[in-house]
């Protein structure tokens, strides 16, 4: 049966009428009164009731999309609303926050949960071999969670910047954690649509439909050469990303210990198609996964991983470089101590085992460069609201020791998702500025300078600045 007060009636509407406001307003007065009378504070405790208020005469029309049987199974909405009714505006943040990982975690087990923890940690990495089921998706950080829903095409790239600005701000204003900001009606309104629009509702598009179409084939059925080349006359039609990350996925697969042979012989198959299609950054990941098995001692994973280089003639893509893991390694824990809680702290160790892993000066294998020069920039930029004061100056450091071509790949890096989102904030627009004034005397040759130039003088938000047509064809001209 459908929540009553979704029911039609010809009754008045109730979304928050008077007595309903009254009723929020004695109930402030007696919780206030009773906290007083113990002796405990009560400025600054609860949202005005006005602003609750707003909430409720909204709430219907934020919900309409739902439908009765998801809105009957949204235990956290209701939580959501008893917060909001209580005047706990940062707790309605959390459990809003809570029903957004919920739906998350359950889209993500619907569609396929090995590819997703192959996507989210790696399918080489010591974490992959603790996911298994539904049930370690918690084991998954929530900016993981969203970065790999966000590859796979289950939150767009437009959802997956809406949804990092609501978990910065439900890490910073909400009662996850101790904070002082105080929240807005319209601003949990406007969280909660983005929550309903970018996660909950938001359709597969065509290329993540035929991805896992060919992932439940591949473990399903005994595919034929035809099979194959039916298969990948699709490919032409995958974005490189969902190519790169398709074929990631198929690593994965291949080199668990667990995997049949009949599922070996399909993704045997279906690689050498899919190889065409790759990025040199996807094709460099092969061997790097080859070497990482190596030095972990997985001697069956590495001798898989090493089979299907053979299978689309890529042993010229096995590195012989063994830093290469350590930088790896390096760069993870650099990542995941940023993004954890008390990064201003946690963050300066890692700092400093990458700055020793790359050397002085840096010398960073072409396989991993992009990586590395992606993650030096992301956490140059802050996690928009403080700066590791001991960690900063490493980061400079680093960036000061890119070569040219490293240069180029940090003026690039703000048209990858995870930069442009942070640049969101204002610290972290600060400290692009910086970072462009590190990079000019490195930049050679005129479309990197012309590409520079723009955006130093550009004036609209800049994590837009990616979605520009102008700054578009200059990207495809220092990448020509």
């Amino acid at each position: 049966m459908p929540p009553k007060a979704l029911v039609k009636s010809n009754k008045a509407p109730v979304s928050a009428p008077q007595a309903f406001v009254a009723d929020l307003q004695s109930f402030e007065q007696s919780l206030l009164g009773r906290m007083n009378q113990v002796g405990l504070p009560t400025e600054g405790v609860l949202v005005a009731v006005r602003e609750r208020s707003r909430i409720f005469q909204n709430i219907d029309d934020s919900l309409a999309e739902l439908g009765y049987e998801r809105i009957a199974e949204s235990l956290y909405l209701s939580k959501f609303l008893a917060a909001v009714a209580a005047g706990l505006f940062d707790a309605a943040l959390n459990y809003l926050w809570d029903e957004t990982i919920s739906e998350l975690r359950k889209r993500v087990a619907g569609y396929d949960l090995s590819y997703f923890f192959d996507l989210a940690v790696g399918s080489a990495s010591e974490q992959r071999k603790s996911l298994k089921q539904e049930e370690d998706l918690s084991k998954v950080t929530d900016q993981d969670l969203i970065q790999a829903a966000n590859r796979i095409g289950l939150v767009s790239d437009v959802g997956f910047q809406q949804l990092d600005l609501v978990r910065f701000m439900r890490n910073h204003a909400s009662a996850a954690h101790p904070n002082q900001v105080e929240l807005r009606a319209m601003q949990l309104l406007n969280f909660l649509e983005t929550c309903i629009v970018e996660v909950i509702l938001l359709p597969e598009n065509d290329a993540v439909v035929v991805i896992r179409r060919l992932l439940q084939n591949i473990k399903t059925q005994k595919l034929s050469q035809s099979d194959a080349d039916t298969t990948g006359g699709t490919f032409d039609r995958l974005p490189e990303d969902q190519a790169d990350n398709l074929a990631s996925g198929l690593s994965g697969i291949y080199t668990r210990v667990d995997t049949d042979a009949q599922t070996r012989d399909n993704v045997r198959l279906i690689i050498p198609k899919l190889w065409p299609h790759l990025s040199e950054d996807s094709r460099r990941q092969f061997g790097v996964r080859a070497l990482r098995f190596r030095i972990n001692q997985d001697g069956t994973q590495a001798k898989l991983a090493r089979e299907l280089l053979e299978a689309v003639d890529g042993a010229s893509y096995l590195p012989d470089e063994l830093k290469i893991p350590e930088i790896e390694l390096a760069l993870e824990d650099l990542k995941n101590s940023h993004e954890g809680w008390n990064n201003f702290t946690n963050e300066v160790a890692p700092a400093r085992a990458l700055k020793r892993v790359v050397g002085n000066p840096p010398e960073v294998p072409e396989s991993v460069e992009r990586k590395y020069v992606n993650t030096v920039v992301y956490v140059f930029l802050t996690n928009g609201h403080g700066e590791s004061l001991s960690a900063s100056p490493i980061y400079r450091e680093l960036i000061e020791g890119f070569t040219p071509t490293q240069a180029k790949i940090a003026l690039l890096s703000f048209t990858d998702a995870t930069v442009s989102s942070r640049l969101q904030h204002a610290l972290a627009q600060t400290q692009w500025k910086e970072l462009l004034g590190l990079l000019e005397k490195k930049l050679i040759g005129r479309p990197a300078q012309r590409l520079f130039e723009a955006l130093t003088n550009f004036s609209a938000p800049l994590q837009n600045a990616k979605k520009d047509t102008s700054i578009k064809q200059l990207v495809r001209d220092v990448k020509s």
